[in-house]
């Protein structure tokens, strides 16, 4: 057995171990005593307001081949879009938009895949054509759903030239639809790979800089996002300086999140991805420092719960639903305009699963992304939440003909939360069978309950939306 291959079992044995532990708990603790806590909200101050368009999702560029995927004629992926949103947002990257070859050639002969799941190491790359036909159809896809796009461009391995040939096309096919377009991904993780040893955020900008006039000279109206990067916050402050003196044409500052990785290393567990993330706010706030001082919005371009392909066991169960509303709503509590969430495929991250040929499938964190949805659009107020656990969150929001009242119970065991309510006028929970259950994760609106001396009673690994 390698390396690989021992920290993959070890990581399969631990979550295996997590989740038999987890299960045992999940009846064990609903009778223990609940945790206990206040919340306190502030309607006189307002925090910030969240896009109408904040929810996202995040594709391989790779996807495009098969070009009746995004397609007005998917009508079922058209409908499971617009469950999350109106006028959400796709991303088109990830590993794969390194490998794309943009040709005007029409394609000939049938899709060479299906349905193409997030890029991981393991991966077996190829040069994957994008033609006119293929953004044709996602034209129509876009329309269908109202949503609009983020579109990545191959600037790791191929030539400028092709890469503005793509973009005069694109710009001319999606027309209103097209946000702006990302040059390269993660090239802050391009050291070794695609550029030497000695590779530096100064090289990218010199490269982003040649990138950047190759496409405006075909595409003078042409709009930026950047620089889409991994995980080095020097890459997002840097660019965020850069832009601001030399790139008025850039409009939306981008990088992503992944709250733990690597897939198949030991540790990637439940346990873990539930816990809180330290480096969440410390980054969150490092990228919003830089996007406001640029007069730019910051958006989470592509994340998840665990990078090179999701945790099994972890990323496909419940842990994800709960992990993601919280998450999503603890970017858009820092200032960020949007959260896309990777996917595809049968990746054990994506939110949704599935194809053309087997149907598409709602996993457990197409549920979380659900319950946050409900924020789009609204303002968050003032909220402090006393507790003894800080596995348990809560945020507050108005909106027009009420306010919304949240709570997300990461713990194992219940918690009876003091609130300023009385009554909600209605009330949803986001639940699960157990905390690893893979199947029947719902988002559903359920009797609205007297909420005795304003306490909000919220099941172990739950959450609870109140209307008021």
């Amino acid at each position: 057995m390698n390396r690989r291959d021992f920290l993959a079992a070890g990581g399969a044995a631990a979550a295996g171990l997590a989740g038999r532990m987890l299960r045992a708990q999940n009846s064990a603790t609903e009778a223990a005593a609940p945790i206990t806590g206040t919340l306190t909200i502030d309607e006189s101050t307002t925090l910030t307001t969240i896009p109408p368009d904040f929810i996202g999702l995040s594709y391989e560029s790779a996807q495009l081949a098969n070009p009746a995927f995004f397609s007005a004629d998917n009508a079922a992926l058209i409908a499971i879009f617009r469950e999350l949103s109106d006028q959400g947002v796709l991303r088109l990257g990830g590993g794969t938009s390194e490998f794309t070859a943009f040709t005007s050639a029409e394609p000939a002969g049938a899709a060479p895949f299906d349905a193409v799941g997030p890029d991981t190491s393991k991966n077996i790359k190829a040069d994957t054509p994008i033609t006119p036909k293929e953004l044709r159809n996602l034209r129509g896809f876009l329309d269908a759903t109202g949503w609009r796009c983020l579109y990545g461009l191959n600037l790791g391995r191929g030539p400028v030239e092709r890469a503005a040939e793509e973009a005069w096309h694109a710009q001319a096919i999606l027309g209103p639809r097209l946000i702006a377009f990302q040059l390269g991904n993660e090239p802050d993780a391009w050291r070794n790979r695609y550029r030497p040893a000695t590779w530096t955020y100064g090289d990218y900008w010199k490269e982003w800089v040649l990138a950047h006039a190759a496409v405006t000279a075909r595409v003078p109206q042409a709009r930026f996002a950047g620089p889409d990067v991994s995980n080095k916050m020097a890459y997002v402050t840097g660019f965020a300086a850069d832009v601001k003196r030399s790139a008025p044409d850039v409009v939306m500052l981008t990088s992503h999140y992944y709250a733990m990785g690597p897939a198949g290393a030991v540790g990637m567990t439940i346990d873990r991805l539930l816990a809180p993330d330290p480096k969440l706010e410390r980054d969150l706030q490092t990228a919003m420092t830089a996007a406001r001082e640029a007069g730019i919005p910051y958006r989470m371009s592509e994340g998840n719960t665990c990078w090179n392909g999701g945790q099994p066991g972890v990323s496909n169960t419940f842990a994800s639903a709960l992990w993601a509303v919280d998450t999503m709503l603890a970017f858009a509590a820092g200032g960020c305009s949007g959260f896309c969430l990777h996917g595809g495929g049968d990746g054990y991250y994506t939110p949704i699963a599935g194809g053309l040929k087997a149907g598409f499938v709602r996993r457990p964190e197409y549920f979380g992304v659900m319950a946050a949805r409900n924020f789009a659009g609204a303002t968050l107020i003032g909220s402090k939440l006393d507790c003894a656990s800080d596995r348990v969150r809560a945020y507050a929001a108005s909106r027009p003909g009420g306010r919304l009242t949240l709570i997300v119970n990461k713990a194992g065991a219940a918690a009876a939360i003091r609130t300023p309510l009385r009554r909600a006028k209605r009330q949803w929970q986001l639940a699960g069978p157990a905390i690893d259950a893979r199947q029947g994760v719902t988002f559903t609106e359920g009797r609205v309950k007297a909420l005795h001396e304003g306490i909000a009673h919220v099941p172990a690994y739950s959450a609870i939306l109140l209307e008021s």
